[in-house]
């Protein structure tokens, strides 16, 4: 496994604040937020990024979507709204190689940028 800050997390290697685990998915606090709530969830396998999603990691996307939605419910930015992002490869702005999902919100988001 490739051994960066997220395996740590979800290998309780180092210490984060952990708002949900269970045996398919790790979620925590980002140290940096963009925003009021800003949450990382993880696979607990390792998973490159979007591109090494096989047929045995569909459910588990599933379930990484599912919670984002009741982490969501769970800090009330269910009804003014929150935004999913799933960052893959440097162009992107991926910055850590483990895929991972982050749920923002609590603030103004604004809109996508216009990609002419």
């Amino acid at each position: 496994m490739n051994e960066n800050i997220f395996s740590k997390i979800v290998n309780n290697k180092i210490k984060s604040k952990i708002v949900y685990r269970d045996k398919y998915v790790t979620a925590f606090n980002d140290i940096n937020p963009k925003c009021p709530v800003h949450i990382i969830i993880v696979p607990n396998i390792y998973i490159k990024n979007l591109n090494y999603i096989n047929k045995s990691n569909i459910l588990l996307l599933g379930k990484m979507l599912f919670i984002a939605s009741k982490l969501a419910k769970k800090n009330n930015i269910d009804k003014s709204g929150y935004r999913i992002i799933i960052n893959c490869n440097k162009n992107s702005g991926q910055e850590i190689n483990y895929l991972h999902l982050h749920i923002l919100g609590g603030c103004y988001l604004g809109k996508i940028i216009n990609l002419k």
